[in-house]
């Protein structure tokens, strides 16, 4: 039995499948500008200069860094999307708004080029999205209709989610997004363990657990970039990432609003979970921009063991 031209799953390009999501037509338009967006991003990260913020070429021309230039092309996109009110950045210290009315419109949270440092000895980096309807940002990331990321690995992959399962799009030869996984589920429990910050700054329930994830045969796995470390698990569909609260930082490193909210609603609608040690990363109500958290994310047994060792258990 053959199957009908342009419809098999590997055959989906990102807008056609967002128009059979029964969403806005501008929450697709949104969605779809942001995939625009990431297309001029990886050719940045392929061609770009790799020189610091500040420094000029050889024609006396101001270069950019990698995550300052991704930052421009992701905010004059949504500027110019004409669906976008207010656009916080992880690179911007304020919310830029684009207009006052919120009707029908979103507000959009990015870190433009998360594991930016990581672009020059030529790792695996990318952009995160967490998407609000209207103007407000400083909610809790529960409240968000979308979520996205984008790797930029050997090949660039897009996953996202508005509530309905997660799927993830691969960028083609055309570089047009194409459906490759559909309803990506997370196991119960994992094998596999991605643990951020200095070990020898972690306080004690954080060594314990840890403790009891390697004598329990998880495999370490950390690359030092979130997208890629969280991509990891999220697409074998077992692991767990931590970022936990350090002795000298106690909010830990990760920022709630670029990087928390749109990875632990994403792992949510996969089925697993993401905590700060004490409840959701989703239930936090975040007080400012550059808020940060613990986070235990990944399948939802291995959280549930991190806060029970976090809570004396």
């Amino acid at each position: 039995m053959y199957s009908e031209p342009g419809k098999t799953k590997f055959q989906i390009d990102l807008r056609a499948h967002l128009r059979e999501q029964n969403i806005s037509g501008n929450l697709v338009h949104l969605l779809c500008e942001i995939a625009e967006a990431s297309k001029y991003v990886i050719n940045a990260v392929r061609t770009g200069d790799l020189g610091v913020a500040g420094t000029s070429n050889l024609y006396g021309e101001e270069q950019l860094a990698l995550d300052v230039l991704s930052d421009r092309i992701m905010r004059k996109r949504l500027v110019h999307s004409g669906v976008v009110c207010n656009i916080a950045s992880e690179e911007m210290e304020e919310i830029y708004q684009v207009t006052s009315n919120p009707l029908g419109m979103f507000s959009v949270a990015y870190d433009p080029l998360d594991g930016s440092s990581l672009v020059d000895v030529n790792l695996a980096v990318g952009t995160i999205v967490g998407i609000y309807q209207g103007c407000e940002l400083l909610q809790p990331g529960r409240k968000m209709v979308g979520a996205m990321y984008i790797l930029y690995g050997p090949r660039v992959s897009l996953v996202y989610s508005i509530g309905k399962g997660v799927y993830e799009f691969t960028m083609n030869q055309l570089m047009e997004f194409t459906l490759t996984r559909d309803n990506i589920q997370m196991k119960p429990s994992g094998d596999i363990y991605a643990p951020g910050g200095l070990r020898n700054k972690y306080t004690a329930e954080n060594e314990r657990f840890v403790r009891y994830l390697e004598d329990k045969g998880l495999k370490l796995r950390y690359s030092g970039g979130f997208v890629p470390d969280i991509n990891q698990v999220l697409m074998k569909g077992k692991g767990i990432f931590i970022y936990p609260a350090l002795t000298d930082t106690p909010n830990g490193k990760l920022r709630l609003l670029f990087e928390l909210n749109p990875m632990a609603f994403l792992m949510e609608q996969a089925g697993g979970a993401a905590t700060n040690g004490r409840i959701p990363i989703l239930d936090i109500v975040p007080e400012s921009l550059d808020q940060r958290a613990p986070i235990y994310i990944g399948c939802r047994e291995d959280v549930e063991k991190a806060g029970e060792f976090l809570n004396g258990g």
